[in-house]
Parts: C-alpha cells; sequence; structure tokens
C-alpha cells in the first residue's frame, strides 16, 4: 500500500507542472477568447461593452472573412491533397524500388521542412519576382515575357502559395511513410506478384491499408497545422495582399486586431477554433476503419 501510494504520489508530482502550465497558458486563454468575442472593445483599452452575438452576427455579413475563410478553407483541402498523395508516392518509390542513394533523396526531401516559412517564403519570392525571378526567366527561354506573369497577382497568387507550402511540407511525411511502409513484409509483394498484381494495384491494396493508421494520423496532425501554416506564409510572402485575394481567416483577425477591433478578431478565432475541432472530428469520423495487422 505504502509503495502504491508512493508511486501515485510520484506520478502526480511528475504531471502536474506540465498540467498546471497547460491549464494557465492554454486552457485559460482559450476560454478568455470566447468571453471576449462577446464583448466590444479596442485592442489597448480596458473598457468592455457587451454586445452577445452581435460580432458573430457582424462576420456573417463581412464579406472579406467570408473571403479569407475560403481561401483558408481552399488552401487546407488542396494542399493536403497534393502533399500527401506526393508524400505517399515517393515514399513508395523510394522504399520499393532499388534506387542508387536513398538516403540522399530523403536528406534532399526533408531539408524543406527544416527552413522557416520566413526563408521558403522569400525563396519562392524571388522566384515568383515578375521583372527577373527564376520562374520567369525560364518561360522567358521559350516565349515572349514583354509583359511578365505576375505570380504573386490576384489570379495566381492561391496556386502560388500552395507550391510553396507543398514543397516545405511533402519531405517531412514522405520520411514518416517510407519508415511506416518499410516495415510491410516483402512476402506479401512477393505473393501478390505470383498471383498477377501490378505495382499500382500492390500499392492501393497492400501498401495503403497497412499503413493506413499512419496516414490517418499524419492527416488530421498536418489539416489542424495547415491552417497555422498557411497563416504564415501569406503573411510573410503577400500579407493577404493583392487587394485582399490571398488573405486568410488567422491574417484577417491579426488585422482586425490591429485595427483596434479586439471583441470582432476574438469572434474570428472562436470560429476558427470551432472549424479546426469540427474539421478534426469530420476527419476522424471519415477515415476510421479497422486496423490491419501483419
Amino acid at each position: 500500500m505504502k509503495s502504491d501510494k508512493s508511486r501515485k504520489r510520484f506520478v502526480f508530482l511528475c504531471v502536474a507542472p506540465a498540467t498546471i502550465l497547460f491549464f494557465i497558458f492554454m486552457i485559460l486563454p482559450t476560454l478568455n477568447v470566447f468571453r471576449m468575442s462577446l464583448y466590444e472593445r479596442g485592442a489597448y483599452s480596458p473598457n468592455e461593452t457587451f454586445v452577445g452575438l452581435r460580432n458573430f452576427q457582424h462576420l456573417l455579413k463581412d464579406t472579406q472573412f467570408i473571403r479569407s475563410m475560403q481561401n483558408m478553407i481552399l488552401l487546407v483541402v488542396v494542399v493536403t491533397i497534393i502533399t500527401f498523395a506526393f508524400a505517399l508516392v515517393f515514399a513508395a518509390i523510394l522504399t520499393r524500388e532499388k534506387i542508387k542513394g536513398q538516403n540522399f533523396f530523403r536528406i534532399i526531401f526533408y531539408i524543406p521542412n527544416i527552413l522557416s516559412v520566413v526563408v521558403i517564403s522569400g525563396i519562392f519570392s524571388a522566384i515568383y519576382k515578375p521583372e527577373n525571378g527564376m520562374l520567369n526567366s525560364i518561360i522567358g527561354l521559350f516565349r515572349d515575357m514583354t509583359d511578365p506573369i505576375l505570380w504573386k497577382g490576384e489570379k495566381l497568387v492561391i496556386p502560388s502559395i500552395i507550391i510553396a507550402m507543398v514543397w516545405q511540407a511533402v519531405g517531412y511525411y514522405m520520411v514518416m511513410y517510407m519508415a511506416s511502409m518499410s516495415s510491410v513484409p516483402a512476402s506479401l509483394y512477393e505473393s501478390a506478384n505470383l498471383d498477377g498484381a501490378g505495382r499500382l494495384t500492390q500499392f492501393f491494396q497492400i501498401t495503403i491499408p497497412l499503413v493506413w493508421t499512419n496516414i490517418r494520423t499524419t492527416l488530421t496532425f498536418f489539416i489542424i497545422s495547415t491552417i497555422n501554416m498557411a497563416f504564415l506564409f501569406v503573411k510573410a510572402m503577400t500579407s493577404g495582399g493583392p487587394n485582399g485575394a490571398s488573405d486568410v481567416a488567422l491574417n484577417y483577425m491579426y488585422s482586425q486586431k490591429d485595427a483596434g477591433l479586439y471583441g470582432y478578431s476574438m469572434a474570428i478565432g472562436v470560429v476558427i477554433f470551432l472549424f479546426s475541432f469540427a474539421l478534426s472530428a469530420c476527419v476522424n469520423r471519415a477515415t476510421s476503419r479497422e486496423p490491419l495487422e501483419f
């Protein structure tokens, strides 16, 4: 009994500091965001006026907020699909095929994940530069570039950001999937070969089902993190421009706070929080299946 109590006391002392810090720096600020969304207050004023759900009512009529949410959802969906498609394909190729220098390719693909968002944004901003950027310079070898392509103009700014975000993330998840795929028994592929199954069939019928648990976990994590990453890329590359074409919800929230609409920005934060929570729940529900063992 004494040893059991001592063990519980030891576990409590180990867990308590992290729990207290999590409560102080995560739970309390989150609850305060919900509270402040019901008030009208300036960013630097202590005076608060209770307005109930008026901030949320204004959000429904705010066309710029709706546009920023649409951009955020578009980035989350497209970046997730492209990133995971490339990560799975590259991981399968580097795992199944006998390619020299596999470790070299792992390092090359993983390097973008080490770089900060600011550095990556600077690299791609230089690539997209209309006058002498690398992309327009290459295209200029094959066509007249008197009127340079505006890669960060209103029409192409979202695709340009998508490319940068995919380049940053694909290597990290490729390495994770390579670790999972390397543990799949080779005998399963040998049996599939004897049955006449091609590489594509093996990929969808053997590889994907056996690493599905890893895919599901990383998918949920990536979708939530992409909401934050989209804000960082937009802030560093375009600041929401031109004319709000690349604005995302988190960037719009900060702009409203800087404009002195503190309560309104907190209402935007609540919407983003609820959207993230609902999205993760939907993804978990949609991707749930019986785990396969081998």
